[in-house]
């Protein structure tokens, strides 16, 4: 992948397949796309080279390296994007995906827990999700099932969507200058990716047991 995002690398097709690959992937997380975003910064930090002649005719090298800041704000935009669209989806979607978000303990779960949170003002959940595999989709999908006002979700969408852009573009600079654009500091900076996200699906699990376990000792 980072031969062929590198070669994406000098042109504004770059910004369209990360804008595209953020987007989507709220409602298919199997796509790679905190792992496409990584790449990007990584190949972005080391530079694409080429050759080019100057006025003399002489051929000499050019380095094109895309904005990094440019990277994060198209991240963090498509992020909130996909959010906003999962939510109006699940907030007008009708009988038919109430029904089927119903049958979901897990949206059900998030749907509790997230009106609970967004109630006092701990939307904090809303950023952890963006970390957590599926977790974003689950979030969004909860906070449109639930009708709650999106001036009350977006917001924090903004907050999870630049934290979570600006760690994934930081993992691929960072790593391209420890340890070089090679598939070794992709592959720990995509590492450390899963290990935030392995993390953060702990803490959002944590009080989903909490509550449960409160809810069964009320009920005996």
């Amino acid at each position: 992948m980072l031969e062929s995002v590198g070669a994406l690398t000098g042109s504004p097709w770059i910004y369209a397949v990360v804008a595209l690959s953020v987007l989507l992937d709220v409602f298919l997380p199997v796509l790679p796309s905190g792992v496409l975003v990584i790449t990007a910064a990584t190949a972005a930090a080391a530079g694409t080279t080429g050759v080019a002649a100057d006025a003399a005719g002489a051929a000499r090298q050019v380095t094109e390296v895309p904005s990094l800041l440019a990277l994060l704000l198209c991240a963090a935009t498509a992020s909130v994007l996909g959010d906003l669209a999962a939510y109006r989806l699940a907030r007008h979607g009708g009988e038919r995906l109430d029904r089927a978000i119903a049958r979901s303990r897990r949206l059900t779960s998030a749907q509790e827990r997230l009106g609970a949170a967004l109630s006092r003002g701990g939307g904090i959940l809303v950023v952890i999700a963006r970390f957590a595999p599926a977790g974003r989709s689950v979030v969004s999908l909860g906070a449109g099932a639930s009708h709650r006002k999106v001036k009350e979700f977006l917001p924090w969408s903004a907050v999870a969507g630049l934290a979570w852009a600006g760690y994934s573009v930081g993992l691929g600079y960072f790593g391209a200058q420890w340890l070089g654009a090679s598939w070794l500091g992709t592959a720990v900076s995509v590492l450390a990716l899963f290990v935030a996200g392995s993390f953060a699906a702990l803490l959002m699990r944590r009080p989903a047991e909490a509550a449960r376990a409160a809810s069964v000792s009320a009920a005996s």
